[in-house]
């Protein structure tokens, strides 16, 4: 080989190295979301990858898709963890048939109010639940508001524990939900969530439960004229990043998905509480009838066999629950 020839040689093989390297850097992220267009999450999900395409410079491009057009949760879930998606916004609640650690938010009545949610998830005991959710192939960077859940139904207003006797509810795909609403003795059916509004209108099931943004941004409202303010559930929602996705990253690129997560999280909490307001306003206008329960403590008693189940199953997670209660 004369000199000539050697030096279009080294520069062809550096012009491949070069190239592989640009594609092997580029990454297409693609993002699941449930909700529509408008929605606090979506919005915020939306400023999370433009920030993180902006700040890496096309290291990474992401997309988020809405609506769940890349499938129901539970799949999406499943997934992110397998690294056929890169990210999504999640509520952990059905996170809990596969990751055992996320069922302790959906334990009925574990924190005191929104604002207790918000101390817990954003200090230690938040970074427990992310440790162990990562061991599942999910990194969770910040934690979303999905608000405080309440029944809605059909039929009439829930005043105390008898009132959910003999109603078909819609409920996420979780045996703690499950459970729940059996403690009450209604009959829970679980059911992905766009399927609900079809199955409020022709009656299969007579109620759900949710919060006042999305019994508003669904349209439930219009079939289920009873909303009872019961505040059973408060689960947090996370945005969760593919561990395969993540571990592909630089330090640096970490941090501004890390941050961009976290400043996506301070939007969504601002805009779903004004949401919320906005929602409760608007289905009152609109004739539903809501009641305040005032007194909880019924369902709260209800619901100790739960406590009893869940503790005696995974005894190793009596001390979270504890921390959790205890954290002022």
């Amino acid at each position: 080989m004369n000199a000539i020839t050697t030096i279009r040689a080294a520069t062809m093989a550096g012009a491949v190295l070069i190239a592989g390297a640009g594609s092997a850097a580029a990454a297409d992220w693609r993002g699941w979301n449930i909700h529509p267009e408008g929605y606090p999450n979506t919005v915020a999900m939306k400023q999370f990858a433009d920030e993180v395409t902006e700040k890496t410079e096309g290291r990474i491009n992401a997309t988020v898709y809405d609506s769940a057009v890349l499938g129901d949760q539970p799949d999406a879930i499943e997934q992110t963890r397998n690294g056929a998606l890169d990210f999504g916004n999640f509520n952990m609640g059905p996170m809990g048939p596969i990751i055992p650690v996320t069922n302790v938010v959906s334990l009925p009545f574990l924190f005191k109010d929104v604002q207790h949610m918000y101390r817990v998830m954003d200090g230690e005991i938040g970074a427990r639940f992310s440790k162990g959710m990562e061991e599942y192939g999910l990194v969770s960077l910040a934690w979303y508001d999905s608000g405080s859940r309440s029944f809605y139904n059909a039929k009439h207003p829930i005043a105390n524990p008898e009132d959910v006797k003999g109603l078909k509810i819609r409920v996420m795909n979780n045996d703690l939900y499950v459970g729940m609403v059996g403690e009450l003795d209604g009959n829970a059916t679980p059911m992905a969530f766009g399927e609900v509004y079809q199955s409020l209108k022709t009656g299969v099931i007579d109620g759900a439960e949710n919060n006042y943004a999305s019994f508003d941004s669904t349209g439930h409202y219009e079939v289920a004229r009873y909303y009872s303010i019961t505040d059973h559930l408060i689960i947090p929602e996370c945005v969760c990043i593919a561990k395969s996705s993540w571990d592909e990253l630089s330090p640096e690129d970490q941090e501004i998905v890390r941050q961009a997560a976290i400043r996506s999280a301070e939007t969504q909490r601002k805009l779903f509480t004004e949401q919320v307001m906005a929602s409760r306003k608007k289905v009152e206008e609109a004739g539903v009838t809501v009641n305040e329960v005032e007194d909880k403590a019924a369902f709260q008693e209800a619901m100790e066999p739960i406590y009893a189940t869940f503790i005696e199953e995974n005894p190793d997670l009596e001390p979270l629950i504890k921390a959790i209660k205890e954290t002022e």
